[in-house]
C-alpha cells in the first residue's frame, strides 16, 4: 500500500492524489468556477467520481449529467468524458480510478480549452 500524498496544479484547478496501490488510485479534484477538464478518454482505466462540493456538468459518452454534492458518476473504460464547474464555488470531487495501468499518460485528449496535447 502506497500513500502518495502528491499535489498537482492544472489550468482548470488542481488535484491531490491521496492513495495509490496496484490497480487503484484515489484523488481529490478541485475545478475552478467556469473551468472544465479536457474532453478525454482512457485506454487502461475506468473512473468513478463522487461530488462533495459545488455544482457542475459531467459528460460521459455524449450524455450530459448535472452534478451536485452526493452525485456519483461512472466513467467506464474507454468512455469519452469531461466534467466542468457551472457554479460560483469550487467543484470538488473524489476520483477513484481502477485499471491495469494508472498514470497520467493514459489520457487521450479529444478537445481541450487550454490547448494541451495528449
Amino acid at each position: 500500500m502506497e500513500n502518495t500524498d502528491s499535489f498537482s496544479t492544472r489550468p482548470w484547478g488542481n488535484y491531490h492524489k491521496l492513495f495509490q496501490e496496484p490497480g487503484v488510485w484515489v484523488k481529490r479534484v478541485e475545478v475552478n468556477p467556469g473551468a472544465r477538464l479536457s474532453l478525454q478518454k482512457h485506454i487502461k482505466r475506468s473512473e468513478k467520481w463522487i461530488v462533495v462540493n459545488g455544482f457542475g456538468l459531467a459528460v460521459v459518452n455524449n450524455l450530459e449529467i448535472k452534478v451536485k454534492p452526493g452525485s456519483v458518476i461512472d466513467v467506464p473504460l474507454g468512455a469519452v468524458h469531461r466534467i466542468g464547474n457551472t457554479g460560483q464555488e469550487k467543484l470538488i470531487f473524489i476520483e477513484v480510478a481502477c485499471g491495469s495501468y494508472l498514470a497520467e499518460d493514459d489520457i487521450i485528449r479529444l478537445q481541450d480549452d487550454y490547448d494541451r496535447k495528449s
